[in-house]
């Protein structure tokens, strides 16, 4: 064991999940901050805490594994003390008290005041928007909501979330102002909901009056649109997306599936008719948008017949960017009724039909942006390369842009016009033409 300091704690925050959950994290290090503590992100500290994801079982799993690792770290010594925040404590809590109990102790995704008491912390009213980023400086997650109202059947967040509650704009716009005066010069709407937002305060969707106050911030460049459920879209987006040059041209809309039955199930509140009538509606208003989707295989009573549906839907819609998961039977939600009909190795095998397509249809697109010049944000550089990215990509999970470095500089979070001169199935190489 070794001797205690006895010095200034230094505290880890380490961040599993989503980018609500970033944003989590960024805000409890702004607060220990404005408090006089240390703290780093995930790296050595003398004092662990680990926001955790409780969403699926994948998820569920890294955060029991994070948290093994930590308590076994404590046991030798090498740290002092291990807090659990987030969605797998909220949601488990009862049940992570009695199988780990050497956690020092457990809060869930509304304890933030405990949590800075427990660590010699005030939570200051007057830091509401401030934070500590973790993302490269040059973009940040603005998250304009919290929770979430819908049904879907699959869905744990709203046990783990609450239901919906939507930040008033002038918050969101002070947020925005702050970040920007830091450097952050894209900024990446999310929340469980984003459509739904305004819905709670101001009685309307009021998606569009936020861009409408976003666009003006000064230093903000990029505005991209994360996590719009489909049913109930705000049509005035639309003309928003269009219109204004700082909002991508992009959006998330995670749709799950296909078939009228199983949406049916899911509690979407929507139909294979009015899914594609939606995506036809984007296509008309803004043509040149990048649509990104997420769907789910192997949800109880997917068979074959409609799986099928959905892969023929997918070659059929030709989406720019496609995540695709595994159905996760999550206990309390209204599928756990269902049985969970469909063997996991289906399941994976269905996952791999999916992306595959996917692949093959991610390189035609590319291929045809061969000789272009695209405007593209720069993250970062690994190895010979700058690894930048166009409006319709949003960071960590869609395409890159590579830009030789052995002959070419271009700064971390600079913007340039690249040309590109060949493609990959989700990377595209360019020749830098200006810079910014």
């Amino acid at each position: 064991m070794r001797t205690k300091s006895t010095g200034k704690k230094k505290i880890n925050i380490i961040t599993l999940g989503c980018s609500k959950n970033v944003v989590d994290s960024e805000v409890l290090m702004g607060q220990l901050k404005a408090n006089g503590k240390e703290v780093v992100h995930e790296k050595k500290g003398d004092i662990v805490v680990i926001n955790t994801c409780g969403f699926i079982d994948n998820a569920k799993e890294e955060s029991v594994n994070t948290i093994l690792d930590a308590v076994e770290a404590k046991e030798r010594g090498e740290i002092e003390k291990v807090y659990v925040m987030g969605c797998l404590s909220e949601r488990y809590k009862p049940d992570l008290e009695k199988e780990i109990p050497d956690v020092d102790q457990y809060f869930g995704t509304r304890d933030l005041p405990l949590l800075l008491k427990q660590l010699g912390a005030d939570y200051k009213h007057e830091l509401v928007g401030e934070r500590l980023t973790t993302t490269p400086k040059h973009f940040a997650y603005l998250k304009i909501s919290e929770g979430c109202d819908r049904p879907c059947s699959f869905c744990a967040i709203p046990l783990m979330r609450g239901g919906h509650v939507s930040t008033p704009i002038k918050k969101l716009v002070e947020e925005a102002k702050k970040l920007a005066t830091k450097g952050t010069k894209e900024l990446i709407l999310i929340a469980q909901d984003l459509t739904y937002y305004g819905l709670d305060i101001y009685k309307k969707r009021a998606l569009a009056d936020l861009l409408k106050e976003l666009v003006k911030v000064d230093g903000i460049e990029w505005i991209r649109l994360h996590y719009a459920f489909p049913t109930g879209f705000p049509e005035d987006v639309l003309e928003i997306i269009k219109t204004e040059p700082k909002v991508c041209n992009y959006i998330d809309i995670p749709l799950q599936h296909i078939n009228s039955d199983l949406l049916k199930s899911m509690k979407r509140g929507t139909t294979h008719e009015k899914t594609d009538a939606l995506l036809a509606k984007f296509r008309e208003k803004v043509p040149d948008m990048a649509i990104r989707t997420t769907l789910i295989v192997g949800y109880p009573g997917e068979t074959e017949d409609r799986f099928q549906e959905m892969k023929e839907w997918v070659r059929e819609q030709r989406f720019d960017r496609l995540g695709c998961f595994t159905y996760s039977h999550e206990e309390n939600t209204t599928a756990y009724k269902l049985e969970d009909d469909v063997p996991q190795e289906v399941k994976e095998r269905r996952v791999e039909e999916i992306m595959e397509l996917q692949s093959q249809i991610s390189w035609e697109k590319n291929q045809e942006k061969i000789g272009n010049i695209y405007r593209c944000i720069f993250d970062r550089k690994e190895g010979n390369y700058f690894v930048g990215r166009t409006e319709f990509d949003s960071p960590d999970v869609d395409n890159t842009v590579l830009v030789d470095a052995t002959d070419t500089y271009i700064s971390i979070g600079d913007f340039a016009h690249v040309k590109i001169t060949s493609a990959e199935e989700f990377d595209l190489y360019g020749e830098l033409v200006t810079v910014l």
